[in-house]
C-alpha cells in the first residue's frame, strides 16, 4: 500500500512539476560580483544524474540560470567526511572526519558515529579543520546552519550565530521555513552565509535503491523545498542578491541482497578490532595477530581490495591521519561488507534491493550534484567534473571571506564565476 501511495504521489507531483516548468525560469539574471548572502544547500545522496529527468524543474531552472557540473566526492564517499570536506576545503584525511564511524587514540574509549550525540557535539572530533561558518564569524560577519555535520559543536570556541540540533523528522519544507524565519527576524543577525540540509533522497536511496520510485518521490520533495526557498527569497526581494550553491556529498549505487557478504568468510574476526563496515572497511589487528590478519586480507580477494593505511593509492589522498585504522578495504561498487552477526539482526537485511555509497569516488555512481546560481555566477555554464574540495574556495570568493588554506582551487569551478 505504501508503495502504491508513493507511485500515485509521484505521478501527481510530476504532472504539477511539468506544468510549473512551462512557466520559464526562476528569476532574472542578477548583477554584480559579490552577493549579500550565500546559501549552501546539501541534498544528501543526490547523484548528479538525478537532474534532468523531469523530476526536478526548480533545480533544473537554477542550473540553466547558473552553473552545473558533476562533482567528485572525496574518499571515503560517506556523509560526514564529505560534508566536512565541503565546508572546510580539506579532504577527510586532513579535516579529521575520516569516516562516519571512527576512533582516535587521543580520545580513548569513545567511538565516533552519527548516532552518538555526545561525540557529534564534542569539539575534539572537529578541531583538525575550521568550517566556513567559523571563518565567517571570526571575520565579523554572521552565519547560520540549518543542519550540517559539525554545526552542533563549538569549534575553535565559535558556533554559527544561528543553528539547530539535527532532527531527521523535521520536514524539508519546515527546514526552509526555519531559514526564512531567521532571515526575517528583525532582532536577529544580518546573515552573510547559511547552510541548509536535506536527507530524504539519501534515506530513500538506501532503503529502496537509486532507481526506485521512492527515491524519485524524495527527489521531487527536495525540488519543491528548493522552489519554496527561491519563492521565499523572491518575495523578500533577496533572490537577486543571494548566491545559491547546491551540492551533494556523494551519489548512490544499487546493492542487491545477494551482494552483501560477511567479512567472517575471509578472516577470523576475533583476531582484529573492526571499526567500520560497508563499502569501506576499517580494522586494526589485535596485537600479536598482525601477520595472520594481513595474510588473510592483503591479497587478491573477490570484490574487495585491502591496504595497509600507509599504502593506500595516492589518488585517494587517505591514510596519514591517526584516526585511519591500520587496514582499510574498499568494496567493488555494488558490494557491501558486513558480519554474520549483523546479518542475523531482525529486519537489518531483507530481500529488498537497496542502495549504498562509500565506493570509489571516481565511479560515476558516486558523482554528486553541483549547481550554483546567483549574482556571482554566469548563466548556462556546464562544468567538467571537479573535486568537491573546490567548493570551499568558491564560497570564500563569492562571500568575500578570507579562506583557510585548503586542498581545493578555482581552476575548474571558477569557470562558473562572472
Amino acid at each position: 500500500m505504501k508503495s502504491l501511495y508513493r507511485l500515485a504521489a509521484l505521478g501527481a507531483v510530476l504532472l504539477l512539476s511539468a506544468c510549473a516548468s512551462l512557466g520559464g525560469g526562476i528569476g532574472g539574471e542578477g548583477g554584480g560580483t559579490q552577493s549579500r548572502l550565500t546559501i549552501l544547500i546539501s541534498s544528501d545522496g543526490f547523484r548528479a544524474d538525478y537532474l534532468g529527468r523531469g523530476d526536478t524543474p526548480a533545480l533544473d531552472a537554477l542550473a540553466a540560470e547558473g552553473a552545473q557540473g558533476g562533482m567528485r566526492p572525496s574518499f571515503p564517499t560517506l556523509t560526514f567526511p564529505n560534508h566536512y570536506t565541503l565546508i572546510t576545503g580539506k579532504r577527510p584525511d586532513r579535516n579529521g572526519i575520516v569516516n562516519n564511524v571512527m576512533e582516535d587514540p587521543a580520545i580513548p574509549g569513545v567511538r565516533f558515529s552519527m548516532s552518538n550525540a555526545a561525540a557529534v557535539q564534542d569539539p575534539r572530533w572537529w578541531s583538525q579543520a575550521l568550517p566556513f561558518w567559523v571563518s565567517v564569524e571570526q571575520q565579523g560577519m554572521k552565519a547560520a546552519a540549518m543542519f550540517w555535520p559539525g554545526s552542533e559543536a563549538e569549534i575553535a570556541g565559535v558556533r554559527p550565530s544561528r543553528w539547530m540540533t539535527f532532527n531527521q523528522a523535521l520536514p524539508s519544507n519546515d527546514r526552509v521555513d526555519t531559514l526564512l524565519a531567521w532571515l526575517d527576524d528583525p532582532k536577529g543577525p544580518e546573515l552573510r552565509f547559511a547552510t541548509l540540509y536535506f536527507d530524504v533522497v539519501d534515506t530513500e536511496g538506501h532503503h529502496y535503491g537509486p532507481d526506485s520510485p521512492e527515491r524519485r518521490v524524495a527527489t521531487v520533495e527536495v525540488d519543491q523545498a528548493v522552489a519554496r526557498l527561491v519563492a521565499g527569497l523572491k518575495a523578500r526581494g533577496r533572490l537577486e542578491t543571494t548566491d545559491i550553491v547546491l551540492v551533494a556529498d556523494h551519489g548512490m549505487a544499487s546493492v542487491p541482497p545477494s551482494q552483501r557478504w560477511p567479512l567472517d568468510d575471509v578472516v577470523d574476526l576475533s583476531k582484529l578490532k573492526l571499526v567500520s563496515t560497508g563499502a569501506v572497511v576499517g580494522l586494526t589487528p589485535v596485537p600479536g595477530h598482525e601477520v595472520e590478519v594481513e595474510a588473510a586480507l592483503l591479497k587478491p580477494l573477490p570484490h574487495l581490495t585491502c591496504w595497509k593505511k600507509g599504502q593506500i593509492p595516492e589518488r585517494y589522498h587517505y591514510g596519514r591521519n591517526p584516526r585511519v585504522p591500520a587496514i582499510v578495504c574498499l568494496s567493488e561498487t555494488g558490494w557491501y561488507v558486513t558480519t554474520r552477526k549483523m546479518m542475523e539482526k531482525p529486519g537489518k537485511w531483507d530481500l529488498r534491493d537497496g542502495g549504498q555509497h562509500g565506493f570509489d569516488p571516481y565511479d560515476p555512481a558516486m558523482r554528486a550534484m553541483f549547481i550554483a546560481r546567483g549574482p556571482s555566477f554566469k548563466p548556462g555554464v556546464k562544468l567538467p567534473d571537479f573535486d568537491n574540495v573546490d567548493v570551499y574556495p568558491l564560497l570564500a570568493r563569492v562571500s568575500g571571506i578570507k579562506p583557510e588554506k585548503g586542498d581545493g582551487s578555482l581552476k575548474v569551478i571558477g569557470q562558473a564565476l562572472r
